[in-house]
């Protein structure tokens, strides 16, 4: 009996330190094809949302990267001080954030960030700002 229990605890304490266990809490997949972002918590979809990825002439970059930091009131250095509400930067100057162009969502419109409606963008920075950055995973692919 005594076997069988160590067996079991070891067995738990594998699972607790697995790197699976370690992995991302929050995930934010952002579809390129589909234009859609696919929000799960601790591995169930919770949220899916239309957005705008990059445009003809612009890149939205492919791969996996926690969220670097956040910004609730940022504004494009780079594009005439372009307000991008609820910022959740991931690679460099990419982000996830709000946009006031709601006609254009589902479709490709940005310069490269992943727009979101401004509610989705709220609820998105609200998550990321609870599970924390390390915490929080954003993954665009095809």
């Amino acid at each position: 009996m005594r076997n069988i229990l160590m067996a079991f605890l070891a067995l738990l304490f594998l699972q607790i330190h697995s790197p699976s266990a370690l992995a991302a809490a929050l995930i934010a997949n952002i579809s390129l094809s589909t234009q859609t972002m696919t929000v799960s918590q601790n591995g169930v979809v919770r949220h899916r949302w239309k957005v705008s990825t990059a445009r003809k002439g612009y890149v939205t970059p492919r791969g996996s990267w926690s969220a670097k930091w956040l910004s609730r009131h940022h504004r494009s250095r780079k594009y005439d001080n372009a307000p991008m509400p609820y910022a959740v930067f991931f690679n460099g100057g990419y982000a996830v954030h709000a946009t006031f162009d709601l006609k254009r969502l589902g479709r490709a419109a940005s310069h490269g960030c992943i727009r979101l409606h401004p509610e989705n963008a709220a609820a998105f920075f609200s998550l990321a700002r609870r599970y924390g950055l390390k915490n929080t995973r954003i993954t665009v692919g095809r």
